[in-house]
């Protein structure tokens, strides 16, 4: 069992989400950056779409009552069980009794805990997953938390020292196919929105990134009927500002979609991080 002893600005329960849903109104959800979530769960032997704790910003603590093994990635954060320093995107073991502590990241947002055995909190439609926007899975984690580790007698030896990891792009490019709805705006909207750099704003969340910069004109009156919504998804409401939805987006929208991310790039986007230029490329 593992306490939580502070959960920071924001930490919940994530795996791969629950796909196959969105016809009944339920979005995937699961981990923002699905690749660090995989990466944690393969350093200690676990099945990569085992639940594990997503931090956003850092700052948690963990209390093991049992030994352990474990791997952080994803931002990277400074380390330390039982206060001694520990690196990150590497299986670490945890010794019974031992507080595990994450700081703030130095570049990044999300950073990922996964545990061997995985974590082993109620299931709900088929995932363990915290969905911020439908409110389905575990609430967020709040101190005193005490949440249950699997078994791992049948899993895989841990095999890995190390897993090297880039860094973080400073002013990350992110691909985009143009589309569906690129026709609603002028002739030079995707000229604009792949020339001019924009800057995260502070109210991004799981469900989108919101971006400030240069407004894209609309070449058209009036609003769509709602139609599917995709992680990736470019839309951009009537102000003319892009929102780039994240895995907590709604199943359906009415402002027209004018790109969607290409998949490789959606665990960059994840990452954004409140005042950050990034740029788009076709």
């Amino acid at each position: 069992m593992i306490e939580v002893v502070r959960p920071g600005p924001l930490a919940t329960v994530q795996d791969l989400g629950r796909p196959g849903h969105a016809h009944l109104g339920v979005p995937c959800s699961g981990a923002a950056d699905g690749r660090a979530l995989r990466l944690a769960n393969r350093l200690v032997g676990n099945p990569e779409g085992s639940a594990a704790i997503e931090f956003t910003f850092g700052g948690g603590a963990l209390r093991f009552g049992q030994a352990a093994w474990i791997g952080v990635t994803g931002a990277p954060v400074p380390l330390r069980i039982g206060g001694r320093p520990y690196g990150m995107n590497a299986p670490c073991h945890v010794p019974a009794g031992a507080v595990v502590e994450l700081g703030m990241p130095m570049q990044g947002l999300r950073s990922y805990l996964a545990v061997r055995g995985g974590l082993t909190v109620e299931a709900t439609l088929g995932s363990r997953s915290t969905d911020l926007l439908s409110g389905l899975g575990p609430s967020p984690l709040a101190q005193g938390d005490r949440l249950p580790v699997g078994p791992s007698t049948e899993l895989k030896d841990i095999q890995v020292d190390i897993a090297p990891s880039p860094a973080l792009p400073e002013v990350p490019v992110l691909r985009i196919l143009p589309g569906p709805r690129d026709d609603w705006f002028t002739g030079d909207a995707l000229s604009i929105l792949t020339t001019e750099p924009y800057e995260v704003a502070s109210a991004s969340n799981r469900v989108g990134v919101r971006l400030d910069g240069p407004a894209l004109t609309r070449a058209r009156e009036g609003e769509l009927s709602s139609e599917g919504m995709v992680t990736g998804a470019v839309q951009v409401p009537p102000n003319g500002l892009p929102i780039l939805f994240l895995t907590d987006h709604p199943t359906t929208g009415g402002y027209p979609v004018v790109a969607v991310l290409a998949g490789d790039d959606i665990p960059v986007a994840a990452q954004l991080r409140p005042g950050q230029r990034i740029r788009f490329r076709l």
